[in-house]
C-alpha cells in the first residue's frame, strides 16, 4: 500500500491540464493502485492524478457504501450530462479544512479507458456523477472552488490560508 501525499494549493501543477494516456501500462496500473489507496487513506470517493503530482490524465472513483469498488479511468470525457441538477458539499485533500456546496448535473455518461486499456462509456449517477466531474476538473487544471462566484471563492481561499497559516 502507497499513500501519496497531495499536492498543497496553490501548487502550480494543480492549474495545469494533464496529459492524455497513450496505453495502459503496467506502470499506468500501479499509479492507479497509489491513487486509490490514497483516496481510501483521506477518506475520499475519488482522486486525480495531478492531485499527487502525476501528470497524466488519470482518476480514480469510489463512490460505493462498502468500498472496494473503485473505477479506474484514464483520459475520461463527459459525453452528456443531465439537465437536472445536484448540490454536494465538495472539499479537496489539496486544500484541507474548507469545503462548499457545489452544483453539478445529477447523471453522466462518461467514456474512458479502462484498466484493460479498452475504450468504455458508462452512466453514473448521483455522488458518482459528482466525484467524476469533480476529477475532470483537476485533469483540467481547475479546482472544484472555481465553480464559485468570486466572492464566495475568496472567502473560501481566505479561510483556507487562514487554517494553515
Amino acid at each position: 500500500m502507497t499513500v501519496r501525499i497531495c499536492l498543497p494549493w496553490p501548487d502550480k501543477r494543480l492549474r495545469t491540464p494533464a496529459e492524455p494516456v497513450e496505453a495502459i501500462t503496467d506502470d499506468i496500473r500501479a499509479i492507479w493502485t497509489d491513487m486509490i489507496d490514497t483516496m481510501e487513506a483521506m477518506p475520499g470517493v475519488g482522486l486525480a492524478a495531478p492531485q499527487i503530482g502525476v501528470m497524466l490524465r488519470l482518476a480514480v472513483v469510489d463512490a460505493s457504501d462498502s468500498r472496494g469498488q473503485a473505477v479506474r479511468m484514464a483520459n475520461p470525457e463527459i459525453l452528456h450530462a443531465s439537465v437536472q441538477p445536484r448540490v454536494h458539499e465538495e472539499a479537496s485533500p489539496n486544500l484541507p479544512g474548507v469545503s462548499a456546496k457545489i452544483e453539478r448535473p445529477r447523471a453522466v455518461t462518461v467514456r474512458f479507458l479502462n484498466d484493460q486499456g479498452e475504450a468504455e462509456e458508462r452512466d453514473f449517477v448521483g455522488l458518482w456523477a459528482t466525484s467524476i466531474q469533480h476529477q475532470i476538473d483537476h485533469l483540467n487544471g481547475r479546482m472544484y472552488f472555481d465553480n464559485l462566484s468570486k466572492v464566495k471563492r475568496d472567502m473560501l481561499l481566505r479561510k483556507a490560508r487562514k487554517l494553515a497559516g
